[in-house]
């Protein structure tokens, strides 16, 4: 079970401030309270893979999954994430509502594993759905993370790219389950976007890692 209700964790992740000028080489798009409280929800409340196990959030951003994978009762948090803008701002949600995530700037690509290699029961993540400038850049995460992680993994995915999403970590040694089928509201942030907002058709899946 969670240690908080679901309305009171998207409550608190709804108070958290985002990318004020988000990155487009960085495929920056805040991950919704709404759906950051439903993901970490159901590792915990159906898996049991958030509270008392270390966390790790790849690509963390402003902190949102990080924060709210703490509130569940993680052990030990740690977010990675290369924009050091984008750390100012966790840092700064950090001291709002009083919770301390250790956070680690590097590129995720480049620096982990190391010594991060298996040191995580579970690994969190929104990565860049590998668009535009980034092809290829959703599945560089997913292989980092199924080496972090000794039990599980989640992650967001286009459901355009399932099937080829699925193969890949079979590849990776994890076993992909598709736990839902959301609605990936992204808002006009960058010029090049025509429309206010776009509707993308995204997976919830778990990754569960070969013992």
């Amino acid at each position: 079970m969670a240690s908080i209700h679901l309305r009171h964790l998207e409550e608190y992740l709804q108070q958290l401030d985002g990318f004020n000028k988000p990155k487009i080489l960085l495929e920056q798009y805040a991950t919704s309270a709404h759906i950051a409280s439903h993901m970490l929800y159901c590792a915990q409340s159906q898996f049991n893979d958030i509270e008392g196990h270390t966390v790790a959030d790849l690509g963390c951003g402003c902190g949102i999954l990080s924060l709210g994978a703490q509130m569940l009762g993680a052990c030990h948090v740690i977010g990675f994430e290369i924009d050091s803008d984008a750390l100012e701002i966790q840092s700064r949600n950090c001291s709002e509502i009083e919770l301390f995530v250790e956070a680690v700037q590097c590129d995720v690509l480049q620096y982990l594993p190391g010594r991060f290699e298996k040191y995580f029961d579970t690994v969190v993540m929104n990565p860049p759905f590998g668009t535009k400038h980034n092809a290829g850049t959703d599945m560089k995460f997913l292989e980092i993370a199924t080496k972090l992680a000794s039990n599980s993994v989640y992650s967001l995915h286009k459901t355009s790219t399932r099937n080829y999403v699925l193969q890949k970590a079979a590849q990776y040694g994890a076993k992909g389950k598709v736990i839902a089928e959301l609605r990936y509201d992204l808002p006009k942030v960058y010029k090049f976007h025509k429309k206010a907002s776009v509707d993308v058709h995204v997976d919830f899946i778990r990754f569960e890692l070969n013992q």
